[in-house]
């Protein structure tokens, strides 16, 4: 995961996030955090925590869009922040809130520290399109099977191996992939009885060749 201070001192860092006027917020567990940030043109920057973005469709239907985690970025232009979308803390958290406005105004070029930060952040924001493809790879497939297919295939190519630690839980699994929880534990059985997978705990191994 690239960091949005990453080659940046943190001498260097504490003069550009003061430049930038930011504010930094504290959250406590199980929080929906947008109520608290303006919606403008912002950027937010995650420096302790975990939080989930999450769509509430009017049906009731929950689907978990992203995990973020320490030094994981959203914002107006990065992340869905309108009325149907919330920022849930699933533990204490801190985050940054940065104006856009202010980071385009800023006169800095001569900065070495601001040009990483922009680099920096460049490099987050190709990443997340890479992950939204890939979600869109997800839920496009017809069935759960291909679905969870898809899922373990992406994850285990990140890290290059058969064994995968959900970061998450099953029931967050679900609702990450749009699927119903106990439709997706029956095809989790007959995948582990058919021998594609081994799972013990949140530990999916796949035993087939495809990774």
């Amino acid at each position: 995961m690239i960091s949005p201070f990453q080659n940046i001192s943190l001498k260097n860092r504490e003069k550009l996030l003061y430049t930038l006027e930011s504010s930094r917020l504290t959250f406590p567990k199980n929080q929906s955090i947008l109520s608290n940030i303006n919606r403008g043109n912002i950027i937010g920057i995650v420096v302790k925590g975990m939080m989930q973005i999450i769509k509430n469709d009017y049906d009731g239907t929950r689907t978990i869009i992203e995990e973020l985690e320490e030094d994981d970025v959203f914002g107006t232009d990065i992340t869905p922040l309108s009325n149907e979308y919330e920022i849930v803390t699933k533990e204490e958290s801190v985050v940054y809130i940065i104006d856009y406005d202010e980071i385009k105004a800023l006169e800095l070029e001569n900065k070495k520290y601001y040009s990483q930060f922009i680099k920096n952040l460049l490099e987050i924001v190709l990443l997340k399109i890479e992950e939204k493809n890939n979600r869109i790879e997800i839920l496009t497939k017809k069935t759960i099977r291909n679905k969870l297919l898809e899922y373990f295939n992406i994850e285990t190519r990140k890290t290059k191996t058969r064994v995968l630690n959900l970061p998450f839980s099953f029931t967050n699994l679900a609702d990450y992939l749009a699927i119903d929880r106990s439709a997706m534990s029956r095809e989790l059985k007959y995948l582990k009885e058919e021998g594609f997978i081994e799972i013990k705990k949140h530990k999916i191994t796949l035993l087939y060749d495809k990774y």
